[in-house]
């Protein structure tokens, strides 16, 4: 059994050789957060990360190459600059590609050739996080390509929920790029809920690389969103399921202004029995373009996955393909996918003002149901967000 789409819109490559190399200006250390200008911390929060939040159990900071903070409060998870992890732990060579390899891409072999930083983060066995690990990998100088790598384990019985915000200054008039390889490992029983909201530029290109591996009875929950302009962003993340009853979700919101490309996806492999998987996306554009894929394949009897992809093209001329793969690779296998890519129905309109709301309000309240995918851990200024983007979409339909 094969189902597959083969129309595309790719997004197009990043001329890395016109962008400086990583290796510019070091930005200090900071110990103290409140040193951070206040400037910086806005734009971090809008991405979800909070420097005066006491619901956090760690944070780390990465601007443009440099590992400016790195902090953990909660006994049993440990946070380190890979730097620093690979110095203290021979044993992580182990984990250091093994799940993406280098020539992947030409992105891939990017980050391999210079001298990628990132964060260490390790749930010890039995560990729970009370509140979230947060990240904020962070753009500053003009034509910087910062080059990322990180190493995510979550050892047997723990849960580990991680919060990375990425974004920049308000700089818009330069190319940037950031290139990030992420290796997760999901051990018996464990559990790693990974939220990643993207609040970049204009002018900025992103190429996340990510592999997951998911052992018995393992969970994997993956939450992705980007409403703020971009210029491209592609990813494509493969979690392989290898133990019995393990389980990966992925969810992602997109709303694609005027100028910006995404390329968004998700692959699962199922290859042990009663593994499970759901692939859920809600795309939405008021002029940019949007590429939504999802992958399944199924290699157990008993394996179960379903794919989702909802698009909502609003005035503006923006464009939204979707692309669902499933392939079953042997009897026993339950797959499914819908898809459905189309514009708000006036009856629906009608039927709202009808019960009092004005033409744009009723737009508001059919967005807002239509973008409500539930993510765990967010703060109230990223939903504050979300129903800002709804208001701006409200006005850009009239």
């Amino acid at each position: 059994m094969r189902q597959k789409t083969q129309k595309t819109n790719p997004v197009k490559e990043i001329l890395l050789e016109n962008l400086v190399e990583e290796k510019g200006y070091e930005h200090p250390y900071q110990e103290d957060l409140s040193l951070i200008s206040q400037e910086d911390k806005e734009r971090m929060l809008h991405a979800g990360v909070n420097l005066n939040s006491k619901e956090r159990s760690g944070t780390f900071i990465m601007k443009d190459q440099s590992v400016i903070h790195c902090n953990i409060k909660q006994p049993g998870i440990e946070l380190l600059s890979t730097s620093v992890a690979l110095e203290k732990y021979d044993s992580l060579k182990n984990y250091w590609w093994k799940l993406l390899l280098p020539d992947t891409d030409r992105y891939t072999e990017h980050v391999k050739n210079h001298d990628a930083r990132g964060y260490f983060i390790r749930a010890k066995a039995g560990a729970k996080s009370y509140f979230p690990v947060q990240s904020c990998l962070f753009l500053e100088d003009p034509g910087v390509v910062q080059s990322v790598h990180n190493i995510i384990i979550a050892e047997e019985g723990s849960e580990l929920e991680i919060l990375t915000g990425c974004t920049s200054n308000e700089n818009s008039e330069t190319s940037r790029a950031h290139l990030g390889v992420s290796e997760i490992y999901v051990y018996k029983n464990a559990k790693v809920t990974y939220s990643m909201i993207h609040n970049w530029g204009e002018n900025i290109q992103v190429r996340p690389r990510t592999g997951i591996i998911v052992e018995e009875g393992g969970t994997f929950i993956s939450n992705y969103i980007c409403i703020r302009p971009v210029k491209d962003v592609q990813m494509d993340p493969i979690a392989r399921l290898v133990g019995k009853g393990a389980t990966a979700l992925f969810n992602s919101i997109l709303v694609a202004e005027p100028g910006s490309m995404m390329d968004i996806g998700s692959r699962v492999i199922l290859e042990e029995e009663d593994t499970k998987t759901e692939i859920v996306s809600r795309a939405l554009t008021t002029g940019g373009v949007i590429t939504a894929r999802g992958l399944i394949r199924g290699q157990a009897a008993g394996c179960k996955g379903h794919l989702e992809c909802q698009g909502l093209v609003l005035d503006g001329g923006g464009q939204i393909y979707t692309i669902p793969e499933l392939d079953g690779m042997v009897s026993g296998v339950e797959l499914s996918h819908e898809a459905a890519v189309g514009k708000i129905a006036q009856d629906e309109i009608e039927y709202l003002m009808a019960r009092g709301l004005s033409e744009q309000d009723a737009i508001g309240v059919i967005v807002r149901g239509f973008l409500n995918v539930e993510i765990v851990g967010l703060p109230p200024i990223l939903k504050k967000e979300i129903e800002s983007a709804i208001d701006k979409i409200k006005e850009s339909a009239f």
